[in-house]
């Protein structure tokens, strides 16, 4: 078991008659306080981001004060601990404070000197705490955007909400198309969260044969059925201390759905056969490619679990609904498959970014990237009715409408695909298409378009 992240202070102390005067006086000033009469076990029940501090006497039976100490600073080297010894003991103090312990108080001590003391080490404490999650923070919005590539409103959004959930210990409902990047989000969620040391796993429920479905979840006892011959640990209990991503989780039955609500609510788990229940650290990142409220509507889903599943929620946004996204995630994913097949990277061409940003994705960043790699490849691309050609050749569109329509539609694709590819200026743009600067404010008015639909900023000496 974790302890509780509202526990200010931990005291351990194997005199129960010292342990209750000194948890009354921590009480009195209104700290929440957790006594204990041992050391052993406590740095397993203390995440590294645990926002307390740790009161100790040093000479105890088992674990002594020292040990405590120098196994807590191996999991967090930051945590102020406070060692407490009997009177003239200096050698163990010298031992303590070059241990590291941040403060040392000799029997008897006055009340006020333990208070002081655990104050500034809170204090201290949540310094520490804070100036790690801004490093963290930092940290986690460059490693984000090379996970999640785009510069779009919706994926500025995404990356804004997966750093502000990470950092919680709420379970996560992700709402995504196929191929869009769900596992991708759930890793992410882990990875920035305090859990990222323990384990993430990944189980698609889709996947699962509805005759093994409640073993492969909950595990089982031996002879709890036919063939159970030895006890098997469940996913969920496998991933106990970490987190568990479940996929398509509409394709759950209803039973199984009955026993997964129990889990988010009481967070133990029973075995099949089995009569003991088993608690569980753990956090669940479910992800539907469904309306789960109109599933629950027609009862192929229970009500209950989708409003206890739905307090925080996540929307992957499609990849038609990303703009410029599709250009940018296209040419990553060909350079890195360029790089992976040992061949010289290509770029994409006016007609041929035109033709991806026109396409509608159904696959979404999983379509994408497989045509990214036929195209670092040399090979001919076919995106429905559209092909787009790989280092070199033509590119033809079949669209709708008469040729004047389809060409004034085409040319303002053309624009707008090299706006958004576009860092720098209007002349970069001019000189791609291989018309004049006039000629482009001209096409841009008559269009409807600019540079700040692109997102993108313009000189001010090229507008002329």
């Amino acid at each position: 078991m974790t302890i509780d992240n509202r526990i200010q202070v931990v005291l351990i102390d194997d005199d129960p008659h010292l342990r209750q005067a000194l948890s009354q006086t921590l009480d009195l000033a209104g700290l929440k306080i957790l006594p204990l009469a041992e050391a052993k076990g406590l740095a397993a029940q203390l995440e590294r981001d645990w926002p307390g501090v740790v009161v100790s006497d040093i000479r105890m039976p088992g674990m002594d004060g020292i040990e405590l100490l120098t196994e807590l600073h191996a999991q967090d080297p930051e945590l102020p601990v406070l060692l407490i010894t009997g009177h003239g003991d200096v050698p163990l103090a010298v031992q303590a404070m070059r241990a590291g312990a941040y403060d040392f108080l000799e029997k008897p001590f006055a009340s006020d000197a333990l208070l002081d003391s655990v104050r500034r080490a809170l204090a201290l404490r949540r310094l520490v705490l804070d100036n790690r999650s801004l490093r963290l923070a930092l940290s986690d919005r460059n490693e984000l955007s090379t996970r999640l590539v785009g510069q779009s409103p919706s994926m500025l959004r995404l990356r804004e909400q997966i750093g502000a959930l990470a950092a919680t210990r709420a379970d996560v409902l992700i709402l995504g198309e196929t191929g869009a990047g769900k596992e991708v989000v759930a890793r992410a969620l882990h990875d920035l969260s305090s859990r990222r040391s323990g384990p993430f796993v990944a189980i698609n429920a889709g996947a699962l044969a509805e005759s093994v479905v409640e073993s492969e979840l909950f595990g089982h006892e031996p002879g709890a059925f036919t063939g159970a011959q030895k006890r098997r640990i469940g996913k969920f209990e496998f991933a106990n201390g970490g987190t568990l991503f479940l996929d398509e989780i509409e394709s759950m039955s209803l039973d199984v759905q009955v026993k997964l609500l129990r889990l988010l609510q009481e967070r133990v788990v029973e075995r099949l056969g089995g009569n003991q229940l088993i608690p569980l650290d753990i956090r669940i990142i479910a992800a539907t490619k469904e309306d789960l409220r109109q599933a629950a509507d027609q009862g192929r889903f229970r009500a209950d679990l989708y409003y206890r599943l739905n307090v925080a929620p996540l929307r992957i946004p499609p990849l038609r609904e990303r703009g410029e996204d599709a250009l940018v995630l296209f040419q990553h994913f060909a350079d890195e498959a360029s790089a992976r097949h040992g061949l010289p990277p290509h770029e994409l061409q006016p007609g041929q970014r035109a033709l991806l940003l026109r396409h509608a994705w159904p696959g979404n960043v999983r379509e994408l990237q497989n045509a990214a790699e036929r195209f670092a490849l040399g090979l001919e691309l076919a995106l429905d009715n559209n092909e787009v050609q790989g280092t070199v050749g033509t590119t033809v569109e079949m669209v709708s409408g008469g040729l004047s329509e389809q060409v004034e539609n085409f040319e303002k694709t053309l624009i707008a695909a090299e706006l958004a590819r576009s860092h720098s200026s209007v002349r970069s743009v001019a000189e791609a298409l291989g018309i004049p600067r006039k000629t482009l404010h001209d096409k841009l008015r008559k269009h409807g378009l600019s540079f700040a639909d692109s997102g993108t900023a313009t000189h001010s000496d090229d507008l002329d």
